[in-house]
């Protein structure tokens, strides 16, 4: 049995007349790690940061782990753009926070998921870049992945209307 699911959300290539794929640029996908020893977990926060958590940031791919040394070997292989850690989780996220941010070099932003408001404090400790109490906040959450991705990756152009002109006219 396997400690990593993996949520690809990629789309597939257009096809032509003529037989022939396209060689379309795929869009960039941000790599969220989310460990939680729990499966319930997990899946309320996949399911609460869908496919995209802001309209100005590209799509995510969720990587599930649901162990420790799983999480240790994604971070070393690298590509992680942010780690969601479950500080309930057994064993814990926060002390896994603080050993990765000792460990890994450069860390990338991480998010704890405490049991209480109260627990704050323990997510200072671990020097984690983001907290959000438990229970899963389905609004309050998107937004804080959104806050910490933005700070590791640029916003994407605006196209179409939504483009104010600059300069002269």
């Amino acid at each position: 049995m396997t400690d990593e699911v993996q949520h690809d959300e990629t789309t597939p290539q257009a096809e032509h007349g003529s037989g022939e794929q396209e060689a379309a640029t795929p869009e960039p996908l941000l790599t969220i790690l989310l460990y939680a020893s729990d499966r319930t977990v997990r899946e309320n926060v996949r399911f609460t940061l869908g496919r995209k958590v802001a309209a100005d940031l590209p799509a995510i791919r969720v990587l599930e782990v649901a162990t420790q040394p799983a999480v240790l070997t994604a971070m070393d292989r690298g590509g992680i753009d942010l780690a969601i850690l479950d500080g309930e989780a057994v064993p814990g996220g926060l002390g896994l926070c603080r050993q990765l941010k000792d460990e890994v070099f450069p860390c990338p932003p991480i998010m704890v998921l405490t049991g209480r408001r109260d627990d704050a404090w323990l997510a200072t400790w671990s020097r984690a870049d983001g907290v959000v109490p438990h229970p899963i906040d389905p609004i309050r959450l998107p937004d804080a992945v959104a806050a910490l991705l933005r700070t590791v990756t640029p916003a994407m152009p605006r196209t179409g209307s939504d483009v104010v002109p600059v300069g002269p006219a």
